[in-house]
């Protein structure tokens, strides 16, 4: 999830530290900063395989509540209109026993002139370091062509994935997802449903992804979907 002159920066900082300090202590805001070399989302590159200046702020409650902000830089081609994606969202999670749980509504923003914002309902459950996360479109002001559907549900994505400790602190990641839908193919410019798979190790803000498609091979072109991907990656979160 994503998200000038000093003087203003510094007018924002004094009044949100105003705001935040009269915040509940139950309640917590955090930001988010982070660098990559490729924003890869669901195995396909959103910035051509450039990187990514990335960051955000989210509130947390104990009752489980939260609700956060992010930003990041996409490139989809020399000629396109995408500049940037805003996200915002909002949701619950919790624990049951040994089960976790987190439902929410994300919405992804993108520049006016792109007409392609979309918003989505998700939910995950999970045990131990094993979670299955399901997401369905909820809505989107794209306009649809004939004989497509952008209907409540009618995209969806489906993934899998598995976390463990390895390497003194060190957190390795394998995950599989699949995308499908009217709406998938015609934001992701792809033909069909397709599936992701993801191998990363992360420690201390550092990351090494490794990651791929079942896409076939259209030829050169500005993406390379169809090709096995390496990302580097640093991130930083702090509290507010």
């Amino acid at each position: 999830m994503k998200l000038s002159t000093k003087s203003t920066l510094l007018a924002v900082a004094v009044s949100s530290a105003c705001m935040f300090t009269a915040l509940p202590t139950y309640a917590e805001v955090t930001a988010n900063a982070s660098v990559t070399s490729n924003y890869i989302w669901r195995g396909l590159t959103q910035t051509t395989n450039d990187a990514a200046v990335q960051g955000g702020i989210d509130y947390s409650h104990e009752s489980g509540f939260y609700a956060g902000t992010w930003a990041s830089n996409v490139n989809y081609g020399a000629d396109d209109v995408y500049s940037y994606e805003h996200d915002m969202y909002f949701g619950f999670s919790g624990e049951s026993g040994d089960i976790a749980y987190d439902f929410g509504y994300l919405y992804y923003n993108y520049d006016d002139e792109a007409n392609f914002d979309f918003a989505e309902v998700y939910g995950s459950v999970g045990m131990g370091g094993l979670s299955l996360s399901l997401s369905l479109l909820a809505h989107t002001e794209a306009d649809e062509g004939e004989g497509r559907d952008y209907g409540f549900g009618e995209a969806t994505y489906v993934a899998v994935d598995y976390a463990f400790e390895v390497l003194n602190g060190s957190e390795m990641g394998l995950h599989l997802g699949y995308h499908q839908g009217d709406f998938a193919e015609d934001f992701n410019g792809v033909i069909g449903g397709y599936a992701d798979w993801g191998v990363s190790i992360a420690k201390d803000g550092f990351s090494f992804a490794i990651t791929g498609t079942d896409l076939d091979d259209d030829g050169a072109d500005a993406y390379d979907n169809d090709s096995v991907k390496f990302t580097v990656g640093y991130s930083m979160d702090f509290e507010l």
